[in-house]
């Protein structure tokens, strides 16, 4: 019986996918492992195996071509076996005779549309089907990173069941139920909405084959469309367009592929040793690059490429990735719903590094800058509590607690851990927490608990040698405060011109909550702090 393949979900953020190569054509043969196609993400390019055996009857999405989640994107049976209601009457392409019948085609196969309905029969007894859990206020999807158990294995109340990452960090997740894993209903590395079905637990030797079953259903607005026709000199064009790199195949594992993208390794350079040279998770973690290779950026990355295809007087374009577009988007939302408005101060530091001379002089204690402007920040919002405010349409919402949620870049973009009580904690305990949270955002360890509920932000470049730079406002926040580099400069001191420390700060605020006056005020208390550090201690 022919299987209905749908365009798989790579990433915790992919809601459409391109088909890069297909590696089987129509009328293959294809085993259970072998690779059909490569996938193209909002985040890379993996090979998709396959998990069924038989012949490719039908392909769904044309080479180059994208797709939505979920859609059709092969059928794989019989040979010979008619595949026409699956397809709309289409069992597979035909070779087209005029440019005039492919144009009506094609406008036929833009009015069909497949979906994927869930069927479930009735839960045998004794038997607990369990969802994808909604793990935080946003999530709409989660990812399997990892199972701890496998089917047929025994499950207690309270065992971990699975690694789940959603849209902020990777959570463990426990089982709630005692019984016999039965099923799983998403794959290692594989996606799912929320309240989907995730696992089946019951006693053993149930049969729950029918529980969560996908039964595809062909539907049509009007006559059944035709599958889209490709002509020979379309192929060509196809085979023309898609990337090098697919003809520089190298043989690497998804999961090795994923951790090398993250990471900005260039798979070319690594030397595999699964099965074949095949390159593995292993390979990609323990690499060390040559320093020819650190001299520039990696081949495969999104700025090399735009390098290498740079010629001049000809403009090039790189198509944004699916994490690009959500981070435009929700920015564009901050920016053009919240009236921003932005005060500068310049602060001397030169107390606040005599102060951190003397703290790093004690037993085990390191703290950073970053941790003392942390600190005053949090003291500041105190007693300035109308920045410590969001607005709600119709109110102000005063938060009783004071978070500090701290931006830290990681390969995917940008996210934003939160220092709980930030008010309440000591200098090494803001240095620890930070350094912590910090490290686990960049390899995806954090709790969604861990990056919610800040009433206030900092975003801090001065490490990387900027002065001052203006930031938008982390929502539900009302005010974001940027810090720039501490830079030496002639400052005039009691009628002398004598060399200083400064570092400017620049505060973004709604002015719905925080009028200008207010946001002065809090800036000049900011200050105080900073520039008198033992008026902390008051």
């Amino acid at each position: 019986m022919a299987e209905v393949i749908t365009m798989p979900r790579l990433s915790d953020t992919m809601t459409e996918g391109k088909v890069a190569k297909w590696h089987k054509k129509v009328g293959d043969k294809v085993k259970e492992g072998d690779i059909l196609a490569e996938i193209e993400t909002d985040k890379a390019v993996q090979d998709f195996e396959s998990e069924i055996e038989g012949t490719l009857l039908y392909i769904g999405v044309e080479e180059g071509g994208a797709a939505a989640v979920d859609s059709v994107l092969a059928i794989i049976g019989n040979e010979g076996e008619d595949i026409s209601e699956l397809t709309g009457g289409a069992a597979a392409p035909a070779e087209s005779g005029s440019e005039e019948k492919k144009i009506e085609e094609e406008s036929k196969t833009e009015k069909e549309s497949t979906s994927v309905e869930q069927t479930s029969s009735e839960v045998p007894a004794g038997v607990e089907v369990i969802t994808m859990p909604r793990l935080s206020d946003t999530m709409t999807e989660g990812k399997v990173a990892k199972w701890h158990k496998n089917v047929g294995d025994t499950v207690k109340e309270g065992d971990l069941l699975a690694e789940i990452e959603t849209d902020k960090a990777v959570q463990d997740f426990e089982s709630e139920f005692n019984g016999v894993l039965l099923k799983q209903g998403v794959e290692e590395g594989g996606a799912a909405p929320v309240d989907s079905v995730l696992a089946i637990i019951g006693p053993e030797g149930t049969d729950v084959s029918g529980v969560g079953a996908v039964k595809p259903v062909a539907q049509s607005s009007e006559k059944p469309a035709e599958q889209k026709t490709e002509t020979k000199a379309e192929e060509k064009s196809v085979a023309q367009t898609v990337s090098s790199s697919s003809t520089d195949r190298v043989a690497i594992s998804p999961l090795a592929k994923k951790i090398a993208q993250e990471k900005g390794v260039d798979i070319h350079s690594v030397q595999g040793s699964g099965e074949n040279g095949r390159i593995v998770k292993k390979d990609i973690e323990n690499y060390q690059p040559s320093a020819k290779t650190t001299e520039s950026a990696p081949a495969s990355s999104p700025a090399a490429q735009v390098a290498l295809s740079f010629v001049q007087g000809e403009d090039t374009e790189t198509p944004n990735s699916q994490v690009r577009n959500i981070i435009a988007k929700r920015l564009a939302e901050s920016k053009f719903s919240a009236p921003h408005y932005y005060l500068m101060v310049e602060i001397n530091m030169d107390k606040a590094i005599e102060a951190r001379k003397e703290i790093n002089s004690l037993p085990d204690t390191k703290i950073s800058f970053n941790d003392m402007i942390i600190k005053a920040t949090a003291v500041a919002l105190r007693k300035h509590p109308q920045v410590n405010s969001s607005w709600a349409g119709d109110k102000i919402i005063h938060r009783g607690n004071i978070n500090v949620g701290v931006a830290v870049a990681i390969p995917d973009g940008l996210v934003v851990p939160v220092l709980k009580n930030t008010d309440q904690m000591s200098y090494t305990q803001i240095s620890a927490a930070v350094k912590d949270m910090a490290g686990r955002a960049k390899s995806k360890g954090l709790k969604a608990n861990e990056m919610e509920g800040s009433t206030f932000s900092i975003s801090n470049l001065g490490m990387f040698g900027i002065e001052t730079f203006t930031s938008i406002i982390n929502q539900p926040n009302s005010a974001i405060l940027s810090v720039g580099a501490i830079i030496e400069k002639p400052i005039v001191k009691n009628g002398q011109i004598v060399v200083g420390n400064i570092m400017k700060l620049s505060l973004a605020c709604d002015h719905r909550v925080v009028d200008g006056a207010t946001g002065a005020q809090f800036l000049q208390t900011l200050k105080t702090y900073l520039e008198s550090p033992l008026t902390l201690l008051l």
